[in-house]
């Protein structure tokens, strides 16, 4: 996995925690939370996918 997407994957938990946190205690601060895990996830995803993709192309490159 790289590491980019491990980097997005903590954010992403960290904001998820930080966010039912804040909304527990009654703090709509937790909007922006949400927000940023939403695009820690599109991060990690898109990390995951251009990893994928490179092994591919180059498994194909040695065949």
């Amino acid at each position: 996995m790289p590491r980019n997407a491990l980097y997005a994957l903590t954010v992403l938990v960290l904001a998820v925690t930080a966010a039912v946190v804040s909304f527990m205690k009654g703090n709509w601060l937790g909007v922006v939370w949400i927000l940023m895990a939403g695009v820690a996830s599109n991060i990690a995803w898109y990390y995951l996918r251009k990893d994928r993709a490179e092994r591919r192309a180059a498994a194909a490159g040695r065949g």
